[in-house]
């Protein structure tokens, strides 16, 4: 299980804020194409589960993910998840042709995990995706800290996110900086992938 903080930021204005206050903490920026998977009978959508192929940086790195059962309340984010490595190549091949999914990745424990478990009765298509730029900074108690600018076709979101294991205490001593530095904010209503699918920004 996954737990995160998830705080929205309504504009580039206040994302470009908690940007510079966290500048001393920067680690890394991450260039990030995500790409969803459903079947023509949209067995995923019905299992409540998100399949993606996430590329980073170019093709410098490529991750297979399932997500199930999302909930988010109040802020904090809970979803079983499950994260793969494989060749970027092959997740090319496989966003060009979903059809060869099976033939190309049926040896990875998630897509097993999809059709034992969900089971699949129609073939993969694409739905698409978005391109998110991820600042990574190394915070407080070590707490890693994960600032998007998420663009998609439809228009950019902004939002923060920290995973951890003691949600409650995090979220305090988030808001905490987030009101000390004057940064505009509220608790996330929708995962990326929930606002992708919708077509529209949150208003």
């Amino acid at each position: 299980m996954e737990v995160e903080i998830k705080l929205r930021l309504p504009s580039a204005a206040a994302h470009q804020l908690l940007s510079d206050a966290l500048a001393p903490f920067h680690l890394k920026t991450h260039l990030q194409e995500n790409i969803f998977f459903d079947t023509t009978a949209s067995d995923l959508a019905a299992a409540l589960a998100a399949l993606r192929i996430r590329f980073y940086d170019g093709d410098s790195k490529c991750v297979l993910s399932l997500k199930a059962r999302a909930k988010l309340v109040d802020g904090v984010s809970r979803v079983e998840e499950d994260e793969e490595d494989i060749d970027p190549s092959v997740g090319r091949e496989a966003v060009a042709d979903p059809k060869k999914m099976k033939s190309l990745l049926g040896e990875t424990g998630i897509l097993k995990r999809v059709f034992e478990e969900i089971g699949i009765n129609g073939e993969f298509v694409c739905l698409g995706g978005f391109r998110n730029v991820r600042a990574v900074y190394r915070w407080e108690d070590g707490l890693i800290l994960e600032l998007d600018e998420t663009q998609y076709e439809f228009g950019t979101s902004y939002e923060i996110e920290c995973e951890t294991k003691e949600p409650e205490r995090v979220k305090v001593l988030l808001e905490g900086f987030l009101n000390d530095k004057g940064i505009p904010y509220e608790y996330s209503r929708a995962s990326k992938f929930a606002v992708f699918r919708s077509g529209k920004l949150l208003p």
